[in-house]
C-alpha cells in the first residue's frame, strides 16, 4: 500500500497476506483523487471525512496526507483495525483519526455528521451495497453529509447508480468503479 500524494507521499505500508480486505488499487486511488480535486479543496478547507469499510486504511491515510482535518474510519475486522492503528502511530497521526471498530451499516443509522466527504468501499458482494446511498442521505433533519459535501461509493461493474436522485458522476478504472453523489 502506497500513499500517492500529500505530506505522507511515497510512504509504503505492507498489508499482511492474511487480510481479507481488497485495497483500492494505487491506479484507481490516484485517479479518484484527481477527480476529487474538482469537488473538494483539500488544501484550503481541511475537510472532515468519513471512511466506511476502511479495510487497510488506504483511503484514510490518503485523506490525511492530502489535508483532511479529521477522518473517522469505520472497520469491523479487529486485525484491520490493529493494522490501521499501527500505521497511524508510525506517522504520529492518531489524533487526526477516530478509529471505530463497528459495522458500517449500523454506524450509518446512528452516526451524526456532518462530514464534508464520505467514502465507502464495501465488499462488492455485500447484499446491502445498493442501499448505501439511501442510508447516507436518509436523515435530512440531521444530515450525515454536509451541504455541498460529496459521497463516493466504490463498487463492482454490475451496479448502476445513475438513476439515484443524488447521483452526479461515475468513473471506472479497470474493474474498480466509483459513483459520486451530492
Amino acid at each position: 500500500m502506497r500513499v500517492v500524494a500529500g505530506k505522507y507521499r511515497g510512504r509504503h505500508f505492507d498489508v499482511p497476506r492474511t487480510f481479507k480486505a481488497r485495497p483500492t488499487t494505487d491506479f484507481a486511488k490516484e485517479n479518484l483523487f484527481n477527480v476529487l480535486r474538482s469537488y473538494i479543496d483539500f488544501e484550503g478547507d481541511a475537510p472532515r471525512a468519513l471512511d466506511l469499510f476502511a479495510g487497510t486504511g488506504s483511503i484514510t491515510l490518503e485523506l490525511l496526507s492530502r489535508g483532511c482535518s479529521h477522518v473517522t474510519s469505520v472497520e469491523l475486522d479487529p486485525q484491520h483495525i490493529s493494522f490501521i492503528r499501527r500505521f497511524l502511530q508510525t506517522l504520529k497521526a492518531e489524533d487526526d483519526v477516530t478509529l471505530l471498530r463497528a459495522d458500517a451499516l449500523r454506524f450509518l443509522t446512528k452516526a451524526s455528521g456532518p462530514y464534508d466527504f464520505i467514502f465507502a468501499d464495501p465488499p462488492y458482494a455485500l447484499p446491502q451495497l445498493t442501499q448505501l446511498p439511501d442510508l447516507v442521505f436518509a436523515d435530512t433533519a440531521c444530515p450525515l453529509l454536509a451541504e455541498g459535501g460529496l459521497f463516493v461509493l466504490e463498487h463492482g461493474q454490475t451496479q448502476d447508480f445513475s438513476q439515484h436522485p443524488h447521483f452526479v458522476d461515475h468513473r471506472a478504472y479497470g474493474s474498480v468503479n466509483f459513483s459520486f453523489f451530492l
